[in-house]
């Protein structure tokens, strides 16, 4: 039993090894292609006709600002159309209505399509709307990001390349200073669109398109089979199938988008579970076609790293249940044969990921006061452990289930002052997941507690990021499920007040 134990213990830790030591190849690809950025081929003459399609569905707290930066965008008003694909069921039609027809009214070509059928969900808004749609390019804005004025000047030109589908630009954070959350979740997605964009697009192998703050050539759509809608991550699905029909994608990180990112921890796990179980179904989709392809063993490999990344919140789970055994079980090992064994491990792992987000703190568009950041990264360690269950229910249902429900993550209309459009909350349904967190919260307390009664001093480091990671989301997992009740209790008041002054 212990020799098993040990052993699956080993072999997880190895696996992930694996992946750390991607990271640093990711680095080393990063810095020796940074100044390879992509030169346009198009220039101030090149004017195509652009569609911008905003998909959004019961975004009330944000449509209003969506629209109005959408409309300060430079380009030829009669080359430019504008259509708001609105799924919505609640007073967001209203809402989307007024601010449609209040911009039409000053001569802007803007489009209001209501669907009372979500089928396909964001793919299927997207697919309706391309049938009327007037550019031979679109480009697409999630309710919640803010669109930069010289946005198309600076992506537009790209396309004058044939061989180009689409052009994907880099996130930014409206609201990293938000809280604790904000700032770890904006370093994690740093080292995604910093890094990992940038490493693969200027080391010519495939990178997805994110879904937002970009664009795509509409014939290339079309050639790759349009937006499908048998996975909930469309946006990756869709541009793997481009790459692979011989099309490519421009990165550019310097095309910087800001955007709110969810300040409520069930928010961020919605989130975080649809991109892993959306990746999950583009592994049982694409996975086979894309390994047994003509492209290069590079490429393949990034495809590879990129889509399994989440599978492994599976082995951090298990990782999770027999840590604690294996530190009983290694009890007598010398701190000789413990360095030997488990330094290699620590590096490739925890260093890596200390260099990672650090130096991707550096290298963002946004880079004031990156060293003060650094204080996060123990932080961003501890929240990966503690998304492990939510991470591997996931892939979990995208490798085995059929589900293609698209759940979108609530937006409260948050600013970088902290301040929040309206307190109309979309209240994100609770999970059983979050009683299994805090159960190994206890678990690692527990485990903690002995360690430092026994004078176990090297693991108390390693027992204190489990239990502080499944804490954390644990905990403030049950505190957003109060707030959201709260808020919703507030507006049932303000309602009743509402209609009481009008009898």
């Amino acid at each position: 039993m212990k020799t098993a134990v040990l052993s699956i213990y080993f072999t997880i830790l190895s696996i992930l090894s694996i992946y750390g030591a991607h990271r640093l190849w990711m680095l080393l690809l990063y810095y020796k292609h940074k100044k390879h950025e992509p030169q346009p081929k198009g220039d101030e003459n090149y004017l195509p006709h652009v569609t911008v399609q905003l998909a959004v569905f019961n975004e009330m707290n944000v449509i209003e600002r969506l629209m109005d930066y959408v409309v300060k965008m430079e380009w030829p008003r009669e080359k430019l159309e504008i259509q708001l694909l609105d799924d919505s069921t609640d007073e967001t039609i209203k809402v989307a209505q007024a601010v449609c027809e209040r911009y039409r009214k000053l001569g802007f070509d803007i489009a209001y399509i209501h669907r009372t059928d979500r089928t396909g969900f964001k793919a299927g808004a997207l697919n309706h709307g391309l049938k009327v749609a007037k550019g031979e390019l679109v480009a697409m804005f999630d309710a919640d990001f803010l669109p930069t004025p010289d946005f198309l000047k600076k992506a537009v030109p790209h396309f004058a390349d044939n061989k180009v589908a689409f052009v994907q630009g880099c996130w930014d954070h409206l609201n990293r200073d938000f809280n604790l959350l904000t700032q770890v979740q904006a370093i994690l997605l740093d080292g995604h669109f910093v890094f990992e964009h940038t490493a693969r697009h200027r080391s010519n192998a495939f990178f997805n398109f994110s879904g937002t703050a970009g664009m795509w050539r509409v014939a290339a759509i079309a050639d790759a089979g349009g937006w499908q809608h048998d996975t909930i991550t469309e946006d990756a699905d869709l541009s793997y199938r481009a790459q692979l029909k011989g099309w490519c994608g421009v990165y550019l990180k310097d095309l910087v988008v800001p955007a709110e990112l969810p300040v409520e921890v069930n928010a961020f796990k919605s989130q975080q579970h649809r991109w892993a179980k959306g990746n999950a179904q583009v592994i049982r989709k694409l996975m086979k076609t894309l390994l047994t392809s003509k492209e290069s063993l590079h490429t393949k490999a990034e495809c590879w790293f990129h889509l399994t990344a989440n599978c492994n919140y599976l082995l951090m789970v298990i990782l999770a249940i027999i840590m604690v055994p294996c530190m009983i079980l290694r009890a007598g090992t010398s701190p000789k044969m413990l360095i030997m064994t488990d330094a290699p491990f620590f590096i490739l792992n925890a260093v890596s990921v200390g260099l990672y987000f650090g130096l991707s703190q550096r290298e963002a568009s946004n880079n004031k006061n990156w060293i003060r950041r650094m204080k996060y990264i123990p932080g961003l360690m501890s929240l990966g452990i503690g998304l492990g269950l939510n991470q591997a229910k996931a892939v979990l249902e995208g490798f085995f289930t059929d589900d293609i429900e698209f759940k979108r993550t609530p937006k409260l209309g948050v600013d970088q002052h902290g301040n929040a459009a309206s307190k109309r909350a979309y209240k994100v349904p609770k999970s059983l997941v979050t009683f299994l967190e805090l159960g190994f919260a206890f678990y690692y307390f527990a485990a903690l507690i002995v360690s430092i009664y026994l004078r176990k001093w090297a693991s108390v480091p390693f027992l204190w990021l489990f239990f502080s990671g499944f804490a954390y989301i644990s905990l403030m997992s049950m505190a957003d499920m109060q707030l959201f009740r709260r808020l919703a209790m507030d507006e049932l008041e303000d309602h009743e007040n509402a209609s009481s002054f009008v009898q």
